[in-house]
């Protein structure tokens, strides 16, 4: 039995091991949210045995859970580098025929051939609807929009595009060269119920599950979104100072778990090898 128990911890360990590894390789992935392995103990017994002589079993991984605590933020100075200050997630649209949309906390964003802006997937950025004071319209998922930057003034075709903002509301302005200006959107952001219910398909990025419920679609500000702050991006949220010092834990009680096993070898070796 003793075996089997040791086996279970070695397994639990390499596990553990598994994820703070993963923790500190992405120390440096924008918008990464560290993992912790989360376990139990197995016991189990007879109904006319009692639990007192009875020893445990071993240990179980109950579950490996993102922790989506706010990273730091990073100072990049350009305007499609954007950041949450808060709970919330950008709403991104995969490319046709799928067009899956998931959600992040990668504000790594840039232009296509089709001046869409989008993720380091490839996804489009979704705005919400505004009307020509900067009022978000609808929330609905299905009246979101691409963010797609114009060359050029649709009122005036002669003026080009000067500058674009994303302000703490979310709120997307173009400027254009004749000085006229034009509400692009708001950036959609999404919050879940329950965000370590959370699918992570890689790259800061998730997909929503039963677990997590359904998203909730509104401008920043709203609830818990958070603030938009571009010109920003998230670090990850990993405290390398602490993944090392979990580091050695894990792996002492990988080597605790190995000499249990070695004990156990060695006592059942002596018994096998007594002569009467």
């Amino acid at each position: 039995m003793s075996f089997y128990t040791s086996l279970s911890g070695l397994k639990a360990s390499q596990t553990d091991l598994s994820t703070i590894s993963n923790n500190v390789s992405n120390a440096g992935s924008v918008g990464f949210k560290r993992s912790r392995a989360v376990f139990g103990d197995l016991f189990a017994a007879s109904p006319t045995q009692s639990t007192k002589t009875v020893a445990g079993q071993g240990v179980r991984l109950n579950g490996i859970t993102q922790q989506f605590a706010q990273g730091t933020l990073e100072s990049t100075g350009k305007t499609l580098d954007v950041a949450i200050a808060g709970e919330g997630f950008f709403v991104v649209r995969g490319q046709p025929p799928r067009s899956d949309v998931s959600f992040t906390r990668n504000g790594v964003f840039g232009l296509n051939s089709n001046r869409e802006v989008i993720d380091t997937l490839g996804s489009k950025v979704q705005l919400l609807p505004v009307d020509a004071n900067g009022n978000i319209t609808s929330t609905a998922i299905g009246s979101m929009l691409d963010f797609q930057v114009p060359a050029f003034d649709p009122a005036n075709p002669t003026a080009v595009l000067a500058n674009i903002s994303i302000a703490n509301s979310g709120l997307v302005t173009a400027t254009f060269a004749n000085g006229n200006t034009l509400n692009l959107g708001s950036m959609a952001m999404a919050s879940f119920t329950n965000n370590e219910g959370l699918r992570p398909i890689g790259d800061a990025h998730w997909q929503a599950t039963g677990d997590s419920g359904n998203p909730q679609i509104n401008g920043a500000g709203q609830g818990p979104m958070g603030e938009v702050r571009s010109g920003l991006l998230e670090r990850a949220n990993v405290d390398l100072t602490e993944e090392l010092v979990s580091l050695i834990g894990a792996q002492r009680n990988f080597q605790a778990n190995a000499q249990a096993i070695e004990t156990a070898n060695t006592l059942t070796q002596t018994i096998i090898n007594l002569q009467v």
